[in-house]
């Protein structure tokens, strides 16, 4: 039994209220425009739903723990908005701003985040430089105080939306393949350009585009955090990414779930319900043993976050399994709808295609397995298996 304080539950009723009268509604126009209307944000700024960690003084509720953006994941997956990145917004590219922002950048940029007004996004990610975050081309060269940016980036997610991009470039003739320095990028600075709305196989109402800068003059105060230090803050951000994905993963694989659960028990064949077949049967108690299992973990490392104490590898290992479990989950609801599920009219032939991209994004499986390999043959297991 998963446990929830009085106060969480409260809010998650309350959130669950917000995406079935504020994002629900839209989100079939906005797959067919291929982006979420800024409004959400904005309606989900109004009512202290968007970015909730940061203090009062910028629009926030306070430091509120890791539990309540798990709310917000698992309630937007379950209202069928999965496609709204609020949560890369709220939880992924925002906490840059707690962990390295000045004085001067949070009253810049925190209030306006916080009411939607301001759409953050982070752009790693280059034609050449997907996994490899160490092989980016894009360069950040000093120009008096100021600094000159030049390259490109691609899947930027919230690409077309973002206000403000945190960007990661290398020094001009750096020799370190790991030196790297993040600034912020504001859309109206002149020679940043966005591509076009890339079209992709699945997440149609989520923005995804392509970012060029030709000598874009940052100013010193859009640095952020130590020029040369970008890798490492990247990499510390890294194990809370996949526990957002994790999270995502397993909520959507319940969800995947219970509408098969639901069909089968409605499909006729041979004269009894789909749900009465010994295989139907086993296959999704499997399901459901799984799902529940890394549930258990993912909680886990919630609590474990929430103390400052996650890993990269259980990060990666929770972002691995609930990826992987999900995927098995999509993929059997597909089959036992039988032809029904090719069909786009049935939710579970669009969670097939969106899922995905999970076993992609914030670390391919193989990653998240080079990760985890990597400390299973270090000196600290040792001691563990002996």
């Amino acid at each position: 039994m998963r446990e929830f304080t009085e106060d969480q539950a409260m809010f998650r009723e309350a959130y669950r209220g917000f995406l079935a009268e504020d994002i629900a509604p839209h989100m079939e126009q906005w797959r067919k425009d291929g982006i979420v209307d800024r409004s959400a944000f904005q309606k989900a700024g109004e009512k202290g739903f968007l970015m909730i960690w940061p203090d009062e003084k910028y629009g926030g509720l306070g430091d509120l723990d890791f539990r309540y953006e798990q709310i917000i994941i698992e309630e937007t997956v379950r209202a069928g908005c999965f496609e709204w990145f609020n949560t890369l917004h709220s939880r992924l590219v925002g906490p840059y701003f707690r962990k390295l922002g000045t004085e001067e950048q949070k009253d810049r940029f925190l209030p306006g985040a916080v009411s939607g007004d301001i759409i953050l996004a982070v752009a790693m990610s280059e034609p050449d430089a997907g996994s490899d975050l160490a092989g980016i081309r894009a360069t950040l060269k000093a120009d008096g105080e100021d600094y000159i940016l030049n390259g490109a980036k691609t899947y930027i997610s919230n690409g077309i939306n973002g206000d403000c991009i945190v960007v990661a470039a290398k020094p001009a003739n750096s020799k370190s393949r790991h030196e790297m320095t993040l600034c912020l990028v504001e859309a109206n600075m002149e020679g940043y350009k966005r591509g076009k709305n890339l079209e992709k196989m699945g997440l149609k109402a989520q923005d995804t585009a392509e970012m060029f800068f030709d000598n874009v003059r940052i100013p010193k105060e859009n640095i952020l955090g130590e020029p040369g230090k970008g890798f490492l803050y990247l990499i510390d951000g890294l194990a809370e990414e996949r526990l957002i994905v994790a999270c995502q993963c397993a909520a959507n694989a319940r969800k995947a779930f219970n509408i098969t659960r639901q069909f089968t028990m409605e499909r006729k064949l041979f004269g009894k319900s789909l749900s009465d077949m010994q295989n139907t049967q086993f296959k999704m108690a499997e399901m459901d043993a799984e799902i529940e299992i890394i549930q258990v973990y993912i909680d886990h490392c919630v609590e474990l976050n929430n103390l400052g104490q996650l890993t990269p590898n259980e990060g990666a290992k929770a972002k691995l399994m609930a990826s992987e479990i999900e995927w098995k989950m999509v993929d059997l609801g597909v089959q036992l709808h039988g032809g029904a599920g090719y069909m786009a009219e049935y939710e579970i032939c669009r969670m097939f295609t969106d899922a995905r991209v999970n076993r992609i994004y914030a670390g391919t499986s193989e990653i998240m397995k080079l990760i985890i390999g990597r400390d299973v043959f270090s000196d600290k297991y040792s001691s563990i298996l002996d």
